[in-house]
């Protein structure tokens, strides 16, 4: 199977009342294990690399064309997005090699994180982006309010107005909404609340898809209602974080004379990959 663009497993998942699996790249064994994951699923899912990630790796192309190849090889329908990116020139970047621009590089959306910044500059940015990128053939996702941080509008007290909302969507063209619902990014256990009752209004007053950010702390019940009530697009990256993690420290403790990582880190991979598996039962319905 081969890459396919974002909006077309968005669509998919509108059309079957779902949502599309959406998982943080990291270092290439969570790509792996996330292609994995959704081959044992039999479900399409999206590599996510966020602008941090990009910058660990020295640069958007390397991990990117990794993440290609891998998508090229699996069974299931894999697409590429970018994650929060803020950095102007990176968006410049990302806009420059979407497919219409004459770029084989494989990516198929973005998000645009102007959130921190005044509500005018917001709107400005994120049309601006909507336009060049939407040209350049990438689905745009922004974010209304402020989101980028730990403690900014994924924190459990902020929602999103449903009336505010829908005129951002008009005033910028985005493909898809990110909204603040009740979750929280870096929650390292599934204790959040959810507003069923807000999703469900925000999906009536917003005429493209609802993208939930943070879901690693959503219980899969919960994250089951919030489909039912109309989000879209579910984002996880801390959940596969902590199971990665905990396979290797598990493996360096049971033996510390380990020196070979991929001794350690197989372990931590198939983890990751069985967790995704499960992860996109629950969120695609399969």
């Amino acid at each position: 199977m081969t890459l396919v663009p974002t909006a077309t497993l968005i669509a998919e998942a509108v059309a079957r009342g779902r949502a599309v699996p959406s998982f943080n790249v990291i270092s290439l064994e969570h790509a792996e294990a996330i292609v994995s994951g959704a081959d044992l699923a039999g479900v399409g899912v999206l590599l996510q690399l966020s602008e941090n990630t990009v910058r660990y790796h020295g640069g958007m192309r390397p991990i990117v064309a990794a993440c290609r190849e891998l998508a090229a090889s699996a069974r299931s329908p894999i697409g590429i997005h970018l994650d929060h990116f803020e950095s102007a020139a990176l968006i410049d970047e990302a806009i420059s090699l979407g497919p219409r621009s004459g770029s084989d590089f494989g990516l198929g959306s973005l998000m645009v994180d102007a959130s921190t910044g005044p509500y005018e500059q917001n709107v400005a940015l994120t049309a601006s982006a909507v336009s060049r990128g939407r040209a350049a053939g990438l689905w745009i996702e922004a974010e209304f309010g402020e989101v980028g941080g730990k403690d900014g509008g994924h924190a459990p007290g902020v929602r999103t107005d449903p009336l505010e909302a829908s005129r951002f969507v008009a005033a910028t063209g985005v493909d898809g909404l990110a909204v603040a619902v009740g979750s929280s990014h870096a929650m390292t256990e599934q204790t959040a609340s959810l507003d069923l009752d807000l999703i469900a209004r925000l999906a009536e007053a917003v005429p493209v898809p609802l993208v939930l950010h943070g879901s690693s702390g959503v219980p899969d019940a919960v994250l089951r209602e919030a489909i039912a009530a109309g989000i879209r697009k579910v984002n996880v990256g801390t959940g596969l974080n902590i199971a990665f993690t905990a396979e290797v420290r598990a493996m360096l403790d049971s033996t510390p004379t380990l020196t070979d990582p991929r001794r350690y880190l197989a372990p931590a991979r198939d983890r990751v990959g069985e967790l995704v598996a499960h992860l996109c039962e629950v969120i695609a319905g399969a």
